[in-house]
């Protein structure tokens, strides 16, 4: 970080799912999503243990249902920050997948209307979820900790965007479909008992290509990571939903790859993962020269 204290301070949704250690190291100020199933909500934050939620997701027969933060949501964070005479960059899942980014602009403009600093806040849509939008977090919470303003991280995370590619591979597009999450991938719907796509984001869920067994999808991850290896872009990261699993063969396997420790492995919290479903596995990257280890750990 150059001179003196952070002026900056990262602010991300929880879709990220970024490891608590990390936010915390890091500094990161988080705001709640929430999911409601079988007529209880519950804030992302607050329900510890996923693995509980998908235990009750399978036995459900109910559809869960996500929702935004308010704009008193994040103004309950937003303010302390600005209150502080810091800047704030705020980073959030895809504005085509969820209104959080819209919600975060709506908390801006009224902090500035009220003369509380809202003009020192940038707000990044990362045009991702999950895997994706968690390394563009940590692209700007390095960026603040080296000691960018807020516009200079915003520059720093919307570069980085460009060079960011994510991959997952959900057990059933069932989930996805019910959702109604399911984007351009829409097509696969009709072979989808005999195929598992791989999709990635593009503003939306894309389709990406199919194989044949869950073996294949954990082998063509491993192709696409060498990959994006040769490409330079070593910063990776590997989500599951309820598969931890094939998600520690996975990471073994990409750390022989990459040659270094990924910047999280981590489980896709309810929001996300209503929509994917239990059996999900991802994996993506970024360059190193977004993420440097020296910063993040």
């Amino acid at each position: 970080m150059s001179g003196g204290e952070q002026h900056t301070v990262l602010v991300a949704d929880t879709t990220g799912y970024l490891p608590s250690e990390t936010v915390d190291h890091l500094g990161i100020e988080l705001v709640s999503l929430y999911v409601t199933l079988d007529g209880v909500t519950e804030k992302e934050t607050e329900m510890g243990d996923f693995s509980d939620f998908y235990a009750r997701l399978r036995a459900s027969e109910g559809m869960p249902t996500t929702s935004q933060p308010s704009v008193g949501d994040f103004i309950d964070v937003y303010e302390p920050i600005l209150a502080e005479g810091k800047e704030i960059l705020s980073v959030h899942i895809s504005a085509g997948l969820s209104g959080t980014h819209e919600t975060a602009i709506q908390a801006k403009e009224q902090l500035t209307s009220e003369g509380k600093g809202g003009e020192r806040i940038e707000v990044f849509d990362s045009r991702s979820a999950a895997g994706g939008t968690g390394m563009m977090q940590l692209a700007g919470a390095a960026a603040a900790r080296q000691g960018q303003s807020a516009a200079e991280a915003l520059a720093t995370v919307t570069a980085a965007r460009e060079e960011l590619k994510i991959w997952f591979a959900p057990d059933t597009l069932e989930y996805l479909r019910r959702g109604g999450r399911i984007g351009g991938a829409q097509a696969l719907i009709g072979s989808a008992l005999q195929i598992k796509p791989i999709l990635t984001f593009e503003e939306e869920v894309t389709p990406g290509e199919k194989v044949r067994t869950s073996k294949k999808v954990v082998e063509r991850m491993k192709a696409l990571s060498e990959e994006r290896h040769a490409a330079g872009a070593d910063g990776w990261v590997i989500q599951h939903i309820d598969d931890a699993e094939r998600a520690d063969a996975l990471a073994e396997a990409c750390r022989e790859i990459y040659g270094c420790e990924p910047l999280m492995i981590s489980q896709i919290g309810p929001v996300v993962g209503a929509h994917g479903g239990p059996g999900l596995l991802g994996t993506g990257s970024i360059p190193t020269k977004y993420v440097p280890t020296d910063v993040l750990r």
